[in-house]
């Protein structure tokens, strides 16, 4: 099991749980280096200077986001600095929604999250609620100075924290030349239908996603393995730790007695509270800039 990248506290009504963070994913990609097929040396990527040509060092370089045609804005690390979430060791969990409502399209880059030993019980606690309700628990979380939307649910013994896509970042499928499904043309035929769904039934099995694996990935290595047989060589090329940070300082008490000041926070809040009108949207940019914002997210 890989280490934590990140230890902190989830946040649960005033309740607070001591976890640490660590990938859920795991990508045994084949890495490749390109060589100088002369004398196989390393090929070295140098900056260069677009006007002179001219290799720039390390501490000439800044970012730039480029506006217009030709235009940009430099940013120097204070700027950056200046706009970059606050650092926080905690997953507020803001809302609870049905996980069932959210679009597989969202989900991300999968976490787990490990309970510190004095917050098992309320980890516990939390995931058994979880799993009864079947919700998730809606967050932003900070990882490595960068704010991401969060899913948390549960799977076996474990609650998993999904980072999610913006709504933004997915691509609109309306300008797909798709076969409209209330287009009378493109209905299927009665014995058509019949028979696909037959087809399906008769293809029907039980989803064992240990069955299936990476066949291009076990051919490559197969054919790898050959050629290192054979008296030929390869890097060894070792993967960076993942950083260790400081260990959460909250603790747990008594469970009941939060749990029960937490929904009187909540019902009391909302009793008094009028619904939150929603933000007005801003003004469109220019539709040049726009298109050309929409070209560096996508």
């Amino acid at each position: 099991m890989p280490r934590s990248i990140w230890k902190g506290a989830i946040a649960f009504g005033l309740v607070n749980i001591p976890v640490s963070l660590t990938s859920a994913e795991a990508r045994p990609d084949i890495q490749f280096h390109m060589v100088d097929s002369k004398n196989h040396a390393r090929i070295r990527y140098e900056r260069v200077n677009a006007d002179t040509g001219e290799e720039v060092p390390w501490d000439r370089l800044v970012k730039g986001y480029e506006h217009d045609d030709g235009q940009f804005i430099l940013l120097s690390d204070e700027d950056l600095e200046a706009v970059q979430p606050e650092l926080t060791k905690t997953i507020e969990i803001t809302d609870f929604v049905s996980l069932a409502d959210i679009d597989p399209l969202l989900f991300d880059k999968p976490y787990y999250l490990e309970p510190e030993k004095r917050g098992r019980k309320a980890y516990a606690l939390l995931r058994e609620a979880l799993r009864k309700s079947g919700k998730a628990g809606i967050s932003r979380v900070v990882i490595r100075t960068r704010e991401y939307l969060s899913a948390m649910f549960v799977r076996d013994d474990v609650l998993i924290l999904m980072l999610l896509r913006f709504p933004q970042e997915i691509r609109s499928s309306a300008k797909l030349e798709l076969p409209s499904s209330s287009d009378g043309a493109w209905k299927p035929a009665t014995k058509e239908m019949s028979l696909a769904t037959k087809l399906i039934d008769e293809m029907t099995a039980k989803w064992k996603p240990d069955e299936y694996h990476d066949e291009y990935r076990d051919a490559l290595m197969e054919f790898i393995e050959k050629k290192i047989s054979g008296g030929e060589t390869v890097d060894d090329v070792k993967q960076p730790d993942a950083e260790d940070d400081e260990d959460s300082k909250g603790k747990v008490l008594d469970l009941a007695g939060y749990l029960e000041r937490s929904f009187k926070k909540t019902a009391a809040t909302s009793a008094k509270s009028p619904p939150k009108a929603k933000k007005a949207a801003k003004k469109p940019a220019a539709k040049k800039t726009a298109a050309k914002r929409a070209r560096r997210s996508a």
